[in-house]
This record gives structure tokens, C-alpha cells and sequence, in this order.
């Protein structure tokens, strides 16, 4: 994959390792339409490229995104359907795709949040794997400011990180909240003065490891996680099956072996679906 800086979304792949920031600083990442189909693109660019291991996303500038951009909305009316209106071929919409393609990768993505969260940045940050955040970050699940209800996959992974009660009251409420107090409800990962450094550092022992089990891993909790005892059984040992005698797995085994030797680096990453 090669570097892309375009209007909305930057993207820099530097040792098996995706940068993607959201690139407008002046509205505060703000989401146009621009930002939705760029982000959706570079997402599906970064799962074809089978050298990529790991994913930070970010915001340029004074907020990682406030969410949907209703300026631009107001000089866009068609704006609302496109994004809104499902394909009868696609599984989701626009806008909930610029959220879910973070966690339909196959690879981690680590969210670096500083500043304001709110809305769909909210909602994109919840969709990624990790979510390292400044003290005083400032979230809110802020549709109900707007008379609406979050539709970016946020019944999907507030669910899967907190309690019922605690997603309704936010919900319902469009509170702002610092980071601090998202960590305690488990919607933030990690607290770090400086959330990138922390995220790339994640993302560097991640990337260290064998693709194909990281991949897999990522498959095994999506599928498995809440499922039934059985179920989960069964994935595991299907998952497995797919790792076993395979050339990454035994490069592992031979670094794991090794001792005070170079490690063997590993092949690119095979494909879970």
C-alpha cells in the first residue's frame, strides 16, 4: 500500500504499521461527506494490503472528530439519504460503515483520542479495537443534542463494552464526559498523556508478532465473544486448525526457540473470513 494524503484522510504505512489520521483541523475533524467515503476507501485499501499488521488512527489537529459536520449537511441536503439509504446488495450504509470497516479489518486498530469526541467520532472510536485517550478528552454519545439516536454501529459495540444502564443514561442524556470517567465504563482501553506515542507503541509489539494469529485472534473474540460455551468451543478449534503447520506459525515456533538469534521475519498475514 502506498503513502495517500488526501483532502479528508491521511495515510502512512511505515513497517507494517497503517497511520491514519482524519485531516480536517479547521472543523475538528468534522464529518462531510468527503471524510465518509475517503475514510470507507482507505479502510478497504488497508485490507487488501496483506503487509499491513496494525492500524492507528488519529485526528489531526485540536480534536480527534466531533462527530457529523451539520454545516455541511445544511449545504448538502442529499448528504442525509446517501449516507442514511442502504444498498439492497450491502450489509450496512455509509454511515455506519465509516465505524464498522474499522472493526471488519482484520487487522487491530488502536484509536489515539485527544481532545473532543462526540457523535460519530464518538462512534468511530468505539468501533476500533483499543482506545487510548488523554485524561481530559472530551466524549459524548451526543445524537440526542440532535433529536437522534447514534446509527455508526453504536448498538453494536456499546453493548459488547458496557453496561446497558450506563450506554442508555449516555444515550439518552448526550453528556459530555471526560476520558477519565469513559475509562471507568470501559469504553476507553488505556489513559496516556500522549495517546499516538502510546498507540504506536501498542501497535509496534503487536506487529512484532505473527500476522496470521494476531488476524486470527482478532476473527476468533469477534466471532466468539458472548457466544455460547459450545460455539465458542467449536471456533476455537476451526480457528486453530487454520494456524497449525502453517509458514508463519512455524516461523513463530523457531523465533520462540531461538535464543539470542535475529527472529526469523514472518510472511505476510493469510486471510480470515
Amino acid at each position: 500500500m502506498t503513502q495517500s494524503h488526501s483532502s479528508r484522510i491521511q495515510c502512512d504505512v511505515r513497517e507494517h504499521i497503517a497511520y491514519v489520521a482524519m485531516n480536517r483541523p479547521d472543523k475538528l475533524n468534522g464529518l462531510d461527506m468527503a471524510m465518509f467515503t475517503e475514510m470507507i476507501a482507505t479502510a478497504k485499501r488497508i485490507r487488501k494490503d496483506r503487509d499491513i499488521r496494525a492500524v492507528v488512527l488519529s485526528g489531526n489537529g485540536d480534536s480527534f472528530c466531533a462527530g457529523l459536520d451539520f454545516n455541511a449537511v445544511s449545504k448538502n441536503p442529499s448528504m442525509i439519504p446517501k449516507i442514511f439509504l442502504k444498498l439492497p446488495w450491502s450489509k450496512q450504509n455509509i454511515a455506519q460503515q465509516i465505524a464498522h470497516c474499522w472493526r471488519d479489518l482484520p487487522v487491530p486498530v488502536i484509536c489515539a483520542i485527544h481532545g473532543n469526541c462526540f457523535g460519530g467520532g464518538m462512534q468511530i472510536a468505539l468501533a476500533c479495537d483499543y482506545r487510548i485517550a488523554t485524561p481530559d478528552a472530551n466524549l459524548s454519545i451526543m445524537e440526542m443534542k440532535w433529536g437522534l439516536i447514534p446509527d455508526m454501529s453504536g448498538m453494536v459495540t456499546l453493548s459488547r463494552l458496557t453496561r446497558v444502564d450506563i450506554a442508555q443514561e449516555l444515550t439518552m442524556t448526550g453528556r459530555q464526559f471526560p476520558a477519565t470517567e469513559g475509562f471507568e465504563y470501559g469504553l476507553i482501553s488505556r489513559l496516556a498523556d500522549d495517546p499516538k506515542a502510546e498507540a504506536e507503541a501498542l501497535a509496534q509489539v503487536i506487529a512484532s508478532k505473527s500476522p496470521d494469529a494476531v488476524a486470527a485472534a482478532k476473527y476468533l473474540f469477534k466471532k466468539t465473544w458472548k457466544a455460547d460455551t459450545w460455539k465458542a468451543l467449536r471456533w476455537e478449534r476451526w480457528v486453530q486448525a487454520r494456524l497449525l503447520g502453517r509458514k508463519n506459525q512455524k516461523i513463530a515456533m523457531a523465533n520462540g526457540l531461538a535464543k539470542d538469534k535475529e527472529p526469523k521475519p514472518f510472511r505476510q498475514r493469510q486471510s480470515f473470513k
